[in-house]
């Protein structure tokens, strides 16, 4: 269930319904931690923290993925927890002030 509601989440945010989605995802990642599904949970923090990232909500972003993904001891060559890594490697960098 938690997949399905990232996935119709995913579909709302291609018609730019964005507060729906956002209501989605968080569904999808309450229901994921519940179940104790780890690798849904991670699908559903990655892509919260993309539209959280896209409305410049960086640290929300970085608050939302880092512990998910902290919670993995292995598995680090899959799909989703190479693209966790950059997405939040990416986030960090967004989040470092400018020094000039």
């Amino acid at each position: 269930m938690a997949e399905l509601l990232r996935i119709k989440a995913d579909l709302m945010l291609q018609s730019e319904a964005t507060a729906a989605a956002e209501d989605l995802l968080q569904q999808a990642l309450h229901l994921a931690r519940r179940q104790g599904a780890l690798s849904w949970e991670l699908r559903a923090a990655i892509s919260l923290a993309r539209l959280l990232r896209d409305e410049n909500r960086t640290a929300d972003a970085i608050a939302c993925l880092q512990p998910v993904y902290d919670r993995f001891t292995e598995g680090f060559g899959t799909i989703d927890l190479i693209g966790a890594k950059q997405l939040l490697n990416e986030l960090s960098d967004a989040a470092m002030p400018v020094i000039r």
